[in-house]
């Protein structure tokens, strides 16, 4: 089963896995459709900084194509790659955008893990998904006036992996980013 992609290729419907591997460049060529345009623009930013650590996501949808994901943290910063497909009719054929954001370690308030455990009949338990979030002093887009229903939200990043989305290697990689980025908050930066 496939799927179309950027460029008229054909794309796997179930992506190779990244978890096994412990560098951003060997990760992102093996996981993502488009890894020059990530670390390109993440290279842009990074300029030779640490990698601490990373996740990764990539999904497939009917109507926009391909949407990827990197995250990175260099102790100081999370620096977020999106690469998504332009719908049909609203842009040229092959067409994708690329976005770079970057949120500083200090913004973030609050890490929460959440693991979701299944016990085997023999007794042994596993994680079978895991969702994250990072919730940031900044506020969430709201929509203008009166629109707006209770009071403003802060923004938040989130991730999620699963068993049939990522595999237990992806689950294991986020919650170790997650803890990553659990250790650095609140710390005073060097």
């Amino acid at each position: 089963m496939s799927r179309p992609g950027f460029g008229g290729g054909e794309l796997p419907a179930v992506f190779p896995d990244w978890s096994p591997y412990q560098d951003l460049e060997s990760a992102a060529r093996a996981y993502l459709r488009d890894p020059d345009i990530a670390l390109e623009a993440l290279g842009g930013v990074l300029r030779g900084a640490s990698v601490l650590g990373f996740t990764l996501e990539r999904f497939v949808n009917e109507v926009n194509g391909v949407w990827q994901e990197v995250v990175v943290c260099d102790g100081s910063r999370l620096v977020l790659w999106h690469g998504e497909d332009v719908p049909p009719g609203e842009g040229p054929p092959g067409s994708m955008t690329s976005s770079l954001r970057v949120v500083p370690v200090s913004t973030v308030t609050e890490v929460g893990c959440r693991r979701r455990l299944t016990r085997a009949d023999n007794g042994e338990v596993r994680v079978d998904s895991i969702d994250v979030y990072l919730l940031l002093t900044s506020l969430d887009e709201a929509p203008p006036g009166d629109e707006m229903v209770g009071a403003p939200r802060h923004d938040a990043l989130r991730f999620g992996k699963t068993l049939d989305d990522g595999g237990a290697g992806q689950i294991a990689r986020l919650e170790e980013f997650a803890r990553l980025v659990a250790s650095v908050v609140g710390r005073p930066l060097l």
